[in-house]
C-alpha cells in the first residue's frame, strides 16, 4: 500500500511512500533526453524530456514507481488491486501498456493539461512487461504546480478526476476517497469548543483535541484522510530545507512500521522508501526504512543529453551523526 501527495511553498513538491513487504531492488534512475524509450505498441521515442524517479530497472528499462520530468510534471503509480482493469490492444489506436504510462506521459508532456490531452487519445492496455512481471493493478496521481489529477482505468473505462486535495492512496476508487472527507469536516487544528451540551462543564483536557476522530490505522481509506488533513493544514517556511523537511513530516504521518501490518506469517508491510521531488529544481530526495537521513539526487548535475540510464542504488544503511 502507498500514499502520494503534493505540497506547495515557494517551489512545488511531489512524493510518495512505497509500502510493501520486500523490495525489487529500487534505484533512483534518470532517463536522459537521448535514452530511447521503446514502447510495446506505440513505437520508439528517441528524444524526450529528461526524467528522474524511483525505478526497478529490468532489461535496461526503467519501471518507474514515481518520477518527475525536467519541466516539473510529476507522477506516481499506486496499488489499486481489485479495481484496476485495462483495455485490450486495438489496432490503429495509441496503445500504451500500464508499465509504460509514466515514461510515456513524462517523456512528452510538460504539464497536466498536455497529459490530459494525450490521455484522451490513448488506449491503456494490460500488456505485461514479462512473464515474471505481470501487469500491476495501479492507479496514478499526476500533478504539476497548477493542478493534480487521478488516473483510474477500470472495467467501465479510463477515468480522469480532478484532485483538489493533492493526495492519493489505494482503495477505494478516488471519488469515494474524496467523498469520505465529508465525515471529518468538523476536525480542526484548533482546540474544540463545547457544542455537545453548553450546560455541561466540558473542557479540552489535552492539546490536539480539535483533531479527535482523525483515523490512525493503516488502511488506505484512513491514510487518505490523515494525509489530506495533515497536508491541508501543514505550515512551512519557504526555504528548501524547511519545505523538504515538512514534506517528509506530512508523509511521515502514515509511515508503516515493521510488525504493525502482517501480510502473511512473519512478513510485514513497511514503508520501504519515502520520496520528495522538488519539481522546480529537479532534485529527487528520499529516505528508506533503515536510513532516516535525507539523500538527494539532482538531475541537473548529470548530462541530460546522454543516451544511457543513470542509476543510483539506494543508500539503505542508517546514517547517524555523532556529536561527541
Amino acid at each position: 500500500m502507498c500514499t502520494a501527495a503534493t505540497y506547495q511553498t515557494r517551489d512545488f513538491y511531489f512524493g510518495r511512500t512505497l509500502d510493501y513487504e520486500f523490495s525489487y531492488g529500487d534505484e533512483v534512475t534518470i532517463s536522459p533526453r537521448g535514452y530511447t524509450l521503446a514502447f510495446r505498441h506505440a513505437g520508439r521515442l528517441a528524444s524526450h524530456y529528461a526524467i528522474i524517479g524511483m525505478a526497478h530497472v529490468a532489461q535496461d528499462y526503467p519501471l518507474y514507481y514515481d518520477a518527475m520530468n525536467e519541466k516539473g510534471l510529476c507522477m506516481a503509480g499506486l496499488n489499486f488491486v481489485g479495481n484496476a482493469a485495462y483495455a485490450n490492444v486495438i489496432p490503429g489506436r495509441e496503445n500504451v501498456a500500464q508499465f509504460e504510462l509514466i515514461p510515456y506521459l513524462l517523456g512528452q508532456c510538460a504539464s497536466v493539461a498536455e497529459a490530459r490531452d494525450r490521455l484522451a487519445r490513448l488506449q491503456l492496455v494490460g500488456t505485461p512487461f514479462s512473464a515474471q512481471l505481470p501487469a500491476a493493478q495501479l492507479h496514478w496521481l499526476l500533478a504539476d504546480q497548477h493542478q493534480a489529477v487521478v488516473i483510474e482505468s477500470m472495467a467501465d473505462g479510463l477515468h480522469i478526476y480532478d484532485n483538489p486535495v493533492g493526495v492519493l492512496t489505494n482503495n477505494p476508487p478516488f471519488p469515494q476517497q474524496l467523498f469520505q472527507l465529508n465525515n471529518y469536516m468538523s476536525l480542526s487544528p484548533r482546540q474544540p469548543e463545547n457544542r455537545f451540551a453548553p450546560q455541561l462543564p466540558l473542557i479540552p483536557y489535552s492539546r490536539g483535541m480539535g483533531a479527535l476522530g482523525l483515523p490512525g490505522d493503516l488502511s488506505s481509506a484512513s491514510r487518505f484522510v490523515r494525509v489530506a488533513f495533515t497536508r491541508m493544514n501543514a505550515v512551512s517556511g519557504d526555504s528548501e530545507t524547511e519545505s523538504v523537511s515538512q514534506f517528509f513530516h506530512i508523509l511521515g504521518s502514515v509511515e508503516q512500521q515493521r510488525g504493525c501490518c502482517e501480510v502473511r506469517d512473519g512478513q510485514y508491510e513497511i514503508t520501504l522508501y519515502t520520496s520528495c521531488c522538488n519539481a522546480a529544481r529537479g532534485i529527487y530526495y528520499y529516505t528508506t526504512y533503515e536510513n532516516r537521513q535525507i539523500t538527494a539526487v539532482d538531475m541537473h548535475r548529470e548530462n541530460l543529453n546522454g543516451s544511457a540510464l543513470i542509476r543510483y542504488p539506494l543508500i539503505t544503511d542508517q546514517q547517524i551523526a555523532h556529536q561527541n
